[in-house]
């Protein structure tokens, strides 16, 4: 009799095997009962065990789904290529572009916020600031959400640079400050894991027990302000981090 672990792992080799490629749906719950002679509850399980794993997600409009686990690569060395104002690409694009992966920077929403305590006292501001607070998704085309990425700035600042409005910040954010006069010089970066939440899982198309790596980043300029808090979330099996050439 076939168990849930033979038919996950049966799927498993076919996927691997590319016969059910990226983006390709898996069969239906009846059609892998009729094919392999087993419940409801045995197909359930066994997929459940491939959405654990990273290799499918799951959505009631797409059914089961197999998803892309191809790496990211990540250097730290991708904001250098931005600083110059007047670029085409930000930071995401070249590093996608230098592996033949055609990266794109989405903007989900900007909103004006108040600083709460804990944001204030990172950018060194007080409480109640008036801040530009900016949601972003990295992703690869066409729809493949690598990273989400939540942004605050402070008000006046975002305003000069441009980037409380809605349109594209063409080059990058980094870019955009240079050309108004803040120039980043500094980012102190904290990189950890933990479990998804049910809205990243949905968003990052994982199961929920695929880790996310969680990056804080606070960007400063050359007198040591507060320009930019960045946290982002991603995948653990999709985003590598490098920090090249840095000094001993």
């Amino acid at each position: 009799m076939t168990s849930s672990g033979d038919l996950s792992a049966d799927l498993r080799r076919r996927i691997r095997a590319g016969e059910f490629a990226v983006g390709a749906k898996l069969p239906t719950n009846a059609e892998l009962m009729a094919a392999h002679g087993v419940s409801k509850a045995t197909v359930t399980k066994a997929v459940a065990a491939l959405a654990d794993e990273g290799l499918v997600y799951s959505s009631k409009r797409a059914g089961t789904v197999v998803r892309s686990q191809t790496p990211v690569q990540i250097p730290l060395s991708r904001y250098g290529e931005v600083l110059a104002p007047g670029g085409s690409r930000g930071p995401w694009e070249i590093a996608t572009a230098t592996q033949g992966l055609d990266g794109h920077m989405e903007l989900v929403s900007v909103e004006r916020v108040r600083a709460d305590s804990e944001i204030a006292g990172l950018l060194g501001l007080s409480e109640g600031t008036g801040l530009v607070y900016r949601v972003r998704h990295a992703l690869i085309r066409p729809a493949d959400i690598v990273q989400i990425q939540h942004a605050w700035y402070p008000a006046t600042l975002a305003e000069e640079a441009g980037l409380d409005s809605t349109g594209k910040i063409t080059g990058g954010v980094y870019g955009a400050l240079t050309a108004a006069g803040h120039r980043p010089a500094t980012a102190t970066e904290t990189v950890s894991a933990r479990m998804p939440t049910e809205a990243e899982a949905a968003q990052l198309r994982i199961g929920g027990r695929v880790a996310v790596l969680t990056l804080s980043r606070l960007t400063r300029d050359t007198e040591g302000r507060p320009l930019e808090l960045l946290r982002a979330v991603a995948p653990a099996d999709r985003l590598h981090l490098s920090y090249d050439n840095l000094p001993l």
